[in-house]
């Protein structure tokens, strides 16, 4: 694997989440693969668990790991091609990349969409030159459209804590006090509709995600008939994909409580956090017995460690 920034890079899902499940119990078997070995973890934005999950698990696996928060550490990087840089930024993507290239073994990237222009964002000019020039392995830490390793997280909790074979799986939108990207969303479906499972989403009118995500899944504006006999709830807010950034709505009525559990099948919630308390999620959900987010979080570990490790033996094979 020589990059990892989406359900289409992994050739065998159910393969990589069973490597992420044994390596929960033995953490430290490939503690020698790694050795040597440097990690570069790259933020041009926030990050808590991302960063040290992901960090966390190229330890168990022996490697040295360099963190820059490059928003707040580098100089301010021009990522257009052809220009004249006489401007406030000071050091060229093709550059950077390529340093961090000549430093790293394996690079976790992380960039946030603008929310401003869709066709921008949903390119992924960033994230895609970033590994053009850096010459080495690149995993995703979030990119514009997607969060790979969440997602992978978040599957890898619905199989250990799932009763059926094909449980029903809602992805729900939440409120939210400003807009945020779809990339959540947008990972969370490509996964769920690769599980192969009931896949369900519930959003206000005007919240639609883009179709290539959404695939075969069932998408409906009315969130009580989408929680009927639902096995897992995701709670997730996302701005607009149509009228690109935007907050169409207040969500009032949208946030999951007790009573909304009712109409499901004793589910599981879910949320990647950080979370809104009292607004995304009710206090009662999330300190009750059915929320599922520090489940995910610890699974974030495993996830990294499972891709870490095939990149890994993808350098042993070179």
């Amino acid at each position: 694997m020589k990059i990892f920034s989406s359900v289409n890079d992994v050739a065998d899902v159910q393969k990589l989440v069973s490597q992420a499940i044994s390596l929960k119990k033995k953490p430290f078997v490939d503690e020698q693969l790694g050795k040597h070995k440097t990690l570069g973890l790259i933020f041009l934005n926030p990050s808590l668990r991302t960063r040290l999950s992901t960090q966390k698990a190229a330890m168990n696996l022996g490697m040295q790991v360099i963190v820059m928060n490059l928003d707040k550490e580098g100089w301010a990087l021009e990522t257009r091609d052809g220009v004249i840089m006489n401007g406030s930024t000071v050091e060229h993507i093709r550059e950077a990349a390529g340093v961090m290239g000549q430093y790293c073994d394996i690079i976790g990237f992380r960039s946030f969409p603008s929310l401003v222009n869709r066709d921008e964002d949903y390119a992924e000019t960033i994230f895609n030159k970033f590994v053009k020039f850096s010459g080495v392995p690149v995993v995703s830490l979030e990119s514009a459209t997607r969060h790979p390793l969440q997602s992978l997280a978040d599957l890898i909790t619905i199989e250990e804590l799932k009763k059926t074979a094909k449980p029903r799986v809602v992805l729900t939108w939440a409120p939210h006090v400003k807009p945020l990207p779809q990339a959540v969303a947008n990972s969370f479906a490509e996964w769920m509709n690769r599980a192969d499972y009931d896949f369900v989403i519930t959003h206000p009118q005007g919240y639609d995600l883009a179709p290539e995500f959404v695939g075969d899944a069932i998408v409906t504006n009315n969130q009580d008939e989408a929680l009927a006999g639902a096995d897992f709830v995701y709670v997730k807010n996302w701005s607009s994909y149509n009228d690109y950034g935007k907050v169409l709505t207040d969500g009032e009525g949208w946030a999951i409580t007790n009573e909304k559990l009712k109409l499901t099948n004793n589910a599981g919630v879910m949320h990647c956090l950080p979370v809104r308390r009292g607004l995304e999620l009710s206090h009662e959900v999330l300190d009750g017995p059915n929320s599922l987010v520090l489940n995910q979080a610890n699974n974030r570990v495993w996830a990294a460690q499972a891709v870490l490790k095939n990149m890994l033996e993808g350098l042993s094979l070179t």
